[in-house]
């Protein structure tokens, strides 16, 4: 009987090789001085107008309810946790996840007017393959498509790197198209689709990934903060250079 053979990468699937062992046989570029990433300390992060705190489910509710009642529902058509027939049920669920180290949350503050308006997290957190994912992702209608989401998540990237993470991920419902498109935005390159990843809600879900990696930050870091100074946005918050313009070259090697 034959044999299939993969070979749907063709050339690049050798394009991670530096050198080759003893048996011929090609091995990744060494990593002699590696030692892991720092576990995430839960702490506060801030900037750009936007403060991320460690999620206190008696200080945040109150706001997160108010902020996320606005929507029509379908912002929790794609997530695994909600919607919520009420203000209880979602303190329920918050006191729930506060508690655990992985995945980390956060409350999203906007210091303008010191109200809670989303929720973010660390998860599949592994120091030793220098690894995180941002998730669980929970924006109220107040913060999409906003200065203030995109500072938010520039904060979260911006840290994992601190800390000394390779690789940073993001997947999604391979379905969520404005996930998908914000990935993207946010200069992250598309690994592909696992089909049949898993059952939500009762649904079949293809999960789509997404990558930023070490050696990628310093231009992305580059295009995200000439994207938030004040000189982009005019008095009414409008932005005058696109984001997504920003980090397109940088995916493409321009920048």
């Amino acid at each position: 009987m034959p044999v299939e053979r993969c070979n749907e990468g063709g050339d690049a699937s050798l394009s991670g090789a530096a050198l080759f062992n003893d048996f011929g046989q090609p091995l990744g570029r060494a990593l002699p001085e590696w030692r892991g990433a720092e576990f995430p300390p839960h702490r506060a992060l801030h900037g750009w107008g936007c403060r991320l705190e460690p999620l206190d489910p008696e200080r945040h509710l109150g706001d997160l309810w108010q902020a996320f009642s606005v929507d029509s529902g379908a912002m929790w058509t794609y997530l695994t946790s909600g919607p919520f027939a009420d203000e209880a049920a979602m303190g329920v669920w918050l006191r729930e996840v506060a508690t655990k180290r992985d995945p980390q949350f956060y409350g999203i503050i906007d210091e303008g007017s010191g109200r809670a308006l989303g929720l973010a997290s660390y998860l599949r957190i592994d120091p030793l393959a220098g690894s995180i994912e941002v998730g669980w992702l929970h924006f109220s209608p107040a913060m999409q498509q906003s200065r203030l989401a995109t500072a938010a998540m520039v904060l979260m990237m911006a840290n994992a790197f601190a800390l000394g993470y390779r690789r940073y991920e993001w997947k999604c419902n391979a379905l969520n198209l404005p996930s998908r498109q914000a990935a993207l935005r946010l200069g992250f390159h598309y690994e592909g689709t696992f089909r049949q990843a898993r059952v939500d809600k009762g649904h079949n879900r293809d999960t789509a990934w997404f990558s930023v990696i070490d050696s990628e930050w310093p231009a992305l870091k580059g295009c995200f903060e000439r994207w938030l100074e004040d000189g982009n946005f005019d008095h009414a918050g409008r932005q005058r250079r696109r984001l997504s313009e920003l980090t397109a070259a940088c995916r493409s090697g321009a920048c």
